[in-house]
């Protein structure tokens, strides 16, 4: 992967775990608002599933975004293979929109206290994102290709009572 390559990788993630920061958290501040202001949609007995499920998109989604934002500043560090970044990059973002939004779109219509069949998008998207971090923490464990040999002892003591003055 080239170093434009990885530098685009890095700012879609940026733009995506900010995004997502973002969205959710207005998604949370809006839960709180209608919670605020007693709105039966949300708060009626018969709408505990919706309540339920909105806080898990809430959740999910701000987690993604924090995932994303780990992924752009840390993938450059680990030892991938050669499609690895780009596939562990399509993972993780499909899971981000397919684990919160399946959570969203299953409370947004329910049926007799049962999600509506939007949740059907949240495991998958749970899946995704279990493969991405998956392909991340095998890339973990790999030597990273990037980081040079550190010095041996006996070469930075050399090194270092070379360069000092003699009395």
């Amino acid at each position: 992967m080239s170093a434009s390559q990885r530098a685009d990788l890095r700012r879609i993630h940026l733009v995506w775990g900010w995004g997502a920061l973002a969205l959710w958290t207005i998604g949370g501040l809006a839960l709180e608002a209608l919670h605020g202001f007693k709105v039966g949609w949300l708060l009626d007995a018969d709408a505990e599933t919706r309540r339920m499920l909105f806080r898990l998109a809430h959740a999910h989604g701000a987690l993604t975004g924090l995932l994303n934002l780990a992924f752009g500043l840390t993938f450059a560090e680990l030892g991938w293979g050669a499609r690895g970044p780009a596939r562990a990059s399509r993972l993780l973002r499909g899971g981000t929109v397919l684990l919160a939004g399946g959570f969203l779109l299953g409370g947004v219509w329910i049926y007799d206290g049962d999600p509506g069949l939007g949740i059907v998008a949240a495991p998958v998207g749970g899946l995704l994102l279990c493969a991405a971090m998956a392909l991340t923490a095998r890339a973990a464990l790999r030597r990273s290709p990037t980081r040079s040999q550190p010095q041996s002892s006996s070469d930075t003591t050399s090194t270092s009572s070379a360069s000092m003055p003699k009395n």
